[in-house]
C-alpha cells in the first residue's frame, strides 16, 4: 500500500496539479494587491474620492445604531450590510485575472505553434531504392537511377 501511494504521489499529473495550485494562490495574491492597491485608488479618485471597500448599504442596524463611518465599524457593531463595493472590487479582480490568464494562454499557444511548425524537407526518397536523397537531385547517388524532378 505504501508503494502504491508513493507511485500515486510521484505521478506527473499530481505534482503538476500541486505546483499549479501553489502558483495560482500566489498569483491570486498578486492580482488582489494589483486591484486593491494599484487599480482601485485611481478609479475611486476619478469617481470623486470613492473608497469601494466602504460602499455598502445597512440592511439592519447593530448595537450601537448607525450611521457607521466604515464597513468595518458597521460589521463590528453587528449590522447586517449589503457590501456592493466589495462585490465591485471582486468583479474588477476577476476581470484582471481573466485578462492576465488570456495573455499567458496566448503566449503558450504561440510557443506551441512555433514548435509544431516543421521546416520544409530537404530530402526525398528515391522511387527506385527508397534511399533518402537531396530534394533537388536528378540522379540517386546510391542506385544511380535518374530521378524525376521534384515539383
Amino acid at each position: 500500500m505504501r508503494k502504491e501511494f508513493k507511485e500515486f504521489i510521484l505521478r506527473g499529473n499530481v505534482i503538476d496539479l500541486a505546483v499549479g495550485l501553489v502558483i495560482g494562490a500566489a498569483f491570486g495574491a498578486i492580482v488582489t494587491s494589483l486591484v486593491q492597491d494599484i487599480l482601485m485608488p485611481p478609479i475611486g479618485l476619478l469617481l470623486g474620492n470613492v473608497d469601494f471597500t466602504n460602499m455598502y448599504i445597512v440592511l439592519q442596524t447593530g448595537d450601537p445604531a448607525g450611521p457607521y463611518p466604515s464597513l468595518a465599524v458597521a460589521q463590528e457593531a453587528g449590522a447586517v450590510t449589503w457590501n456592493y463595493g466589495v462585490f465591485i472590487m471582486a468583479i474588477i479582480s476577476f476581470l484582471t485575472i481573466a485578462v492576465a490568464i488570456f495573455f499567458v494562454v496566448k503566449t503558450v499557444n504561440r510557443m506551441r505553434r512555433s514548435k509544431e511548425e516543421e521546416p520544409e524537407p530537404d530530402t526525398r526518397d528515391c522511387p527506385f531504392c527508397c534511399t533518402a536523397i537531396p530534394i533537388h537531385a536528378s540522379r540517386c547517388p546510391h542506385c544511380t537511377s535518374e530521378v524525376p524532378a521534384q515539383s
